[in-house]
């Protein structure tokens, strides 16, 4: 899914035989993503191009390519759909989508499925529509969240005072995971108003693959319809931003934002 983000990251993928890494890798939000994502950007700092350095990583279901290996007027997920092949293009966006692709390799797979089959039912339209507007927003944007009930219906409900006060000891109870590699690209320079869009894990699943292997099978376009997931600003996340300590973080009504029922009323 090919939308760009407004920002980027400033900084450039690493040169050839520098041995440096721009990541912050120690940022709470990059623990699922660091292991994959070290050894793609020492592969790049050794002389490998990006595509040849997300090859060498972990097997992933497709082959990553040069952007120009996709032929003119053929849509991007049909491509990878009909080829196995993800065309890359050198930059952080692409990065962040390779190692989404090693990580979560079943539910990628089902994502470029169920947008190639709406590609193939009603052709490139000037609007999505809903199925494949939520299977780009989630592709991009997505994050995973394993929480209480309490904490789940808070969040659902934008009640951001039982989401980070009240309810605090209970994110020590709760793991949340990054999904959109759009997402990601944006918190390499973190700003209080990013936000993801957030689907709830069931309780009892342990390992991300079997995280992905539950995600893959709820993709499902009736669910896509309904638009399944919460918003969350992440920086709000207890333990994932110095700043969110202070209660007065959450007044920013610009970024925590009520329910738009309730700004109605206010109005």
């Amino acid at each position: 899914m090919r939308r760009r983000v407004h920002e980027r990251f400033s900084g450039q993928l690493p040169d050839a035989g520098v041995a440096t890494d721009p990541v912050p890798w120690s940022r709470p939000w990059m623990e699922p993503w660091c292991a994959a994502g070290q050894s793609t950007t020492h592969a790049m700092a050794q002389g490998l191009p990006l595509r040849l350095a997300l090859n060498r990583c972990a097997p992933a279901p497709v082959r990553f390519v040069p952007q120009s290996d996709l032929p003119a007027g053929v849509a991007y997920e049909q491509f990878i759909a009909d080829t196995a092949c993800c065309p890359v293009r050198d930059g952080w966006h692409d990065f962040f989508n390779g190692l989404c692709w090693h990580l979560f390799p079943v539910t990628k797979h089902r994502l470029n499925h169920l947008q190639a089959a709406h590609i193939l039912q009603d052709g490139i339209r000037p609007t999505r529509g809903a199925v494949r507007d939520t299977l780009t927003v989630f592709d991009e944007n997505a994050a995973l969240l394993q929480t209480p009930d309490a904490l789940w219906d808070a969040l659902a409900e934008k009640n951001w005072q039982r989401v980070f006060i009240d309810l605090r000891p209970s994110w020590r109870l709760s793991r949340l995971v990054l999904f959109g590699h759009a997402l990601l690209e944006k918190l390499l320079v973190p700003r209080k108003s990013i936000t993801a869009h957030v689907l709830r894990v069931p309780d009892g699943l342990g390992a991300l693959a079997d995280w992905d292997g539950w995600l893959s099978s709820a993709l499902t376009p009736e669910a896509l319809t309904d638009r399944p997931y919460v918003h969350l600003p992440v920086l709000g996340v207890p333990g994932w931003w110095a700043g969110n300590e202070d209660p007065h973080f959450y007044d920013d009504a610009q970024v925590f934002r009520p329910p738009r029922a309730r700004m109605r009323t206010a109005q």
